[in-house]
């Protein structure tokens, strides 16, 4: 876990080295920023984020035409945090001069493909250093004098090294893959749906089956259906029906920030029975006007045919075998136990992410087994008494504060949080290194004196 450097480099270390540059992420670059701007030299931040993408992007796999957000834009990178920020939502559609024009389109939700370009526009603005292509290999302890870990070594695939006193974890989610299947050409996540779709030999079977009963399987079907008029598109999911995301004013609530600190300081069976009632406002649930769209079209295909969108409530997929044209896929309905085998051209896994594990970039600095279960209101996860350290999380987090923790909604005031709570470490521990050194001064002037005397 640790390695040792002699106190004199100890100076050229950073106050927060950011592991990814994602949302959120971006989000604490900003509130840093800002920060710097109005402190005294001496409170400035020095933070560095490594980047392994060779630039900015977000989900660019997802960005599918007419696809919108299914959060309100207010939850931008800053305006809960800051409302008069420059890099506000808002304010991204002023310096584009399109303010008046979204303002007359009346939507609180603008088209992902709009919000994949402000994030773009804040990464491209932000006073930040940002090192992109740069994946992070390895994070060590640094052991100072009395033994503590307080800083910590962190090397990228290309040998570098920076040394900080915190970290801020932004690593992001990784797809969820079926132990039955093995990612291919004609067998993808809907992560890289884009970038695979295009990729695809010429269409055999004039058939796509797409797994999933959430918003992200809905949009596939969706767009598969319009862009290939002569395919049929199988939706494959356990459910009887697609489910309505509940997003009520009442339900929303569980994504305010202020619910944050009410769950936190919650008993952890209550905190857990709260999130599994309100699962429906963002697991496994479609916008219902998309629901709607699906059903409508569904409909008028069994009135006027020929039919191409067939939905496969109660089943699942039992086995996929690749082959040289296409693949096979064995679709069991779960209600008569009967089994379909399907030729496809493609199968498109909308089954989800699971957070990236910590230990695969944090070593024995993680929690065993990657639990993710002890971690402070200040997102700063609680490890062994010897590290003293800061380790932010920026995801992972459900558990302990919230549906929010995978979410943007609450990115901004997130990396409000995580940057005071730095600033407070900081004071606390200059406070007691100035104590340190008194009491090593003062013993070393004790010392003197005794050899003095004798």
């Amino acid at each position: 876990m640790e390695s040792t450097h002699a106190e004199g480099d100890r100076s050229q270390s950073l106050d927060l080295v950011g592991v990814g540059f994602g949302p959120s992420n971006l989000a604490l670059a900003i509130a840093i920023e800002e920060h710097n701007r109005v402190c005294a030299p001496g409170e400035r931040v020095e933070a560095r984020f490594l980047e392994r993408q060779d630039t900015f992007r977000w989900h660019p796999g997802m960005l599918l035409d007419g696809a919108t957000m299914q959060i309100a834009f207010p939850k931008d990178l800053v305006t809960f945090r800051n409302p008069a920020s420059t890099f506000s939502f808002f304010s991204y559609l002023f310096d584009k001069g399109r303010l008046v024009d979204f303002v007359n389109h009346q939507t609180f939700f603008p088209a992902r493909h709009e919000f994949n370009d402000y994030l773009q526009w804040a990464a491209e603005r932000v006073d930040a250093d940002v090192r992109y292509g740069s994946p992070v290999t390895r994070v060590a302890g640094v052991s100072g004098p009395d033994g503590a870990v307080d800083e910590f070594e962190v090397q990228t695939a290309d040998g570098q090294t920076v040394r900080a006193r915190n970290l801020a974890v932004g690593a992001g989610l990784q797809e969820r893959i079926p132990d039955w299947a093995t990612p291919s050409t004609r067998c993808f996540h809907n992560h890289q749906f884009l970038f695979r779709i295009e990729e695809l030999p010429e269409l055999v079977h004039q058939r796509f089956v797409v797994l999933g009963a959430g918003q992200s399987a809905a949009e596939v079907v969706q767009y598969l259906h319009r862009n290939y008029p002569q395919a049929e598109v199988h939706s494959v999911f356990s459910r009887y029906g697609y489910s309505p995301a509940d997003d009520s004013p009442y339900a929303n609530r569980i994504f305010d920030p202020s619910t944050v600190d009410e769950l936190h300081g919650a008993e952890r069976t209550e905190r857990e029975r709260l999130l599994d009632l309100h699962r429906s406002t963002n697991y496994s649930v479609v916008d219902i006007e998309l629901i709607n769209e699906l059903y409508t079209t569904e409909y008028q295909e069994m009135v006027r045919g020929p039919r191409r969108l067939f939905m496969r409530r109660a089943a699942e997929i039992t086995q996929v075998t690749d082959g040289d044209d296409g693949i096979e896929v064995r679709v069991r309905s779960r209600l008569d136990n009967l089994t379909d085998t399907l030729m496809c051209d493609a199968v498109v896994l909308a089954t989800g992410f699971t957070p990236t594990p910590l230990s695969s970039l944090l070593g024995d600095l993680a929690p065993a087994d990657d639990a993710v279960t002890e971690v402070d209101r200040d997102y700063r996860l609680v490890t062994a008494p010897e590290v003293s350290g800061g380790i932010y999380l920026q995801g992972g987090t459900e558990k302990t504060h919230g549906l929010t923790a995978s979410l943007l909604s609450n990115v901004a005031v997130r990396a409000g949080e995580i940057l005071t709570s730095l600033l407070q470490n900081r004071s606390e521990r200059g406070s007691l290194d100035s104590v340190k050194l008194s009491t090593r001064v003062e013993n070393s002037k004790n010392e003197f004196a005794t050899s003095e005397a004798r």
